[in-house]
């Protein structure tokens, strides 16, 4: 049985041999990779010894060059000259280039180049010193040599030995032409709003005057920054009103019923507050200015100190006027108010008051306070104003100008012949019997009391 098996399988297994060798081969594989799969990443680590061997050094080799050095060792740097015969040029250097001499290692040398800090500060201050300001509209710093004197708060305003008031040296400067319609404003109340502050010094024409506190913090920066931007200043003296104390403008007011003594030293504070400013103004006031007696006190001190004055407007102008004129101040009564109403159609139409003002009478002064809408309608106004036909100066020059007026007038009245003026003076005190019938309507009047 199994020798008849035998000779039957023979042939097969003669004939199929390779292929049983294949598929067993296959399997094996198969076997290998599924238990790689399963058991490793099939990377077998050898055998290796641990210990703490360190390399041997290596002789250092005697040069880094990989090329033979063919040259003498005692030969110095060797650069290789350029091929061809033109010259050699750098790329992103301009043609005449020159380079800056090395500095000095010496320390006089350092300081003769300047490379000292402490020293480029300070001949950059000697360089700098009675240069020009920056902003042309600019004004001298204040104070001005001999124009102070101490006082209980800071300087106090003094004629100088020369004769210079502080009305004038701290005036800004102006040339206008005297036949044009002039225009002047001041804004008070600076220094109590910083932002609206800020706007004014930095927004209005330099011939905007700008008034400030006298209780503001750092007075004398912002009349410093004011004066740098070119305004001319003035300080606000607080001055009674008719319903103090209810509305009370500080411990510094001056009092209608007060002391000589005690307003002389609550002025003579307010004046040493800060320097630079040329006039005062009134802070309310409008019981105080109405007293001929507490006016010509302020009056007579300022003038001794060659200070200007400017009302507001807000208050009796005949008291004033009466009380200005027995000192011989340079003073000036404001025209209008622009904002007492503080809508920009009120503002505007004060503006326009002053328009018409100064052609009626050559020249307007307006007040107003630092409000913001005070301070936009101005700046916004004299954008175009002297392409209308007028000039914007400062209050200064339109103060000075109506003296001049005043002084002239004045002296054309004197220099009239007595019987010209009398019968100009006295035309309504005529005989009526010896007027015709035109003149006797007039003459009524006068005899009945007028």
């Amino acid at each position: 049985m199994s020798t008849a098996l035998l000779r039957h399988a023979r042939p097969l297994l003669t004939l199929r041999a390779p292929l049983f060798a294949g598929i067993a081969a296959a399997g094996a594989l198969s076997l290998m990779i599924g238990g790689v799969a399963l058991f490793g990443d099939g990377e077998i680590a050898l055998p290796r010894a641990v210990g703490g061997v360190e390399p041997a050094a290596l002789p250092e080799p005697a040069s880094h060059d990989m090329r033979a050095d063919t040259a003498p060792h005692d030969a110095g740097i060797r650069f290789l000259e350029p091929e061809g015969d033109g010259d050699v040029t750098l790329s992103g250097v301009r043609e005449g280039f020159e380079a800056p001499v090395a500095p000095s290692t010496s320390p006089s040398e350092r300081v003769a180049h300047g490379s000292d800090p402490a020293d480029a500060e300070t001949r950059h201050a000697a360089e700098t010193a009675g240069a020009p300001a920056a902003n042309p509209n600019a004004l001298p710093r204040a104070p001005i040599a001999g124009l102070t004197e101490p006082g209980p708060g800071g300087p106090l305003p003094v004629i100088a030995a020369n004769g210079t008031r502080p009305s004038r040296a701290y005036a800004r400067p102006y040339h206008g032409d005297p036949g044009a319609p002039t225009i002047a404003v001041v804004i008070g109340g600076m220094g109590l709003n910083s932002a609206v502050t800020e706007a004014a010094i930095n927004e209005l024409p330099p011939e905007v005057a700008l008034s400030f506190a006298v209780y503001t913090r750092d007075l004398q920066t912002w009349i410093d920054r004011a004066r740098a931007a070119g305004h001319e200043v003035l300080i606000e003296a607080p001055m009674e009103p008719f319903d103090y104390p209810n509305n009370d403008p500080g411990p510094h007011t001056l009092l209608a019923d007060g002391t000589i003594e005690e307003n002389s030293r609550r002025l003579a504070w307010v004046l040493s507050r800060a320097t630079g400013y040329f006039g005062v103004t009134n802070y309310l006031g409008a019981r105080f200015s109405a007293s001929q007696g507490a006016m010509r006190q302020v009056f007579g001190t300022l003038e001794e100190r060659g200070v200007a004055f400017l009302h507001d407007g807000a208050g009796r102008r005949s008291t004033i006027e009466a009380a200005a004129g027995s000192t011989d101040i340079l003073y000036a009564v404001a025209d209008r108010i622009l904002d007492e109403d503080l809508s920009p159609e009120a503002i505007d139409d004060r503006l326009l008051a002053l328009e018409a003002l100064a052609i009626q009478n050559g020249s307007a002064l307006g007040t107003g306070f630092a409000y913001p809408a005070t301070v936009d309608q101005v700046r916004d106004w004299a954008i175009s104003l002297d392409m209308r036909g007028y000039q914007l100066a400062p209050p200064s020059a339109v103060m000075a100008r109506r003296r001049l007026e005043a002084r002239l007038a004045a002296e054309a009245a004197a220099a009239l012949p007595h019987d010209e003026a009398a019968a100009t003076d006295h035309r309504w005190a005529r005989d009526p019997d010896a007027a015709g019938g035109a003149e006797e309507s007039h003459a009524a009047p006068a005899a009945s009391g007028h």
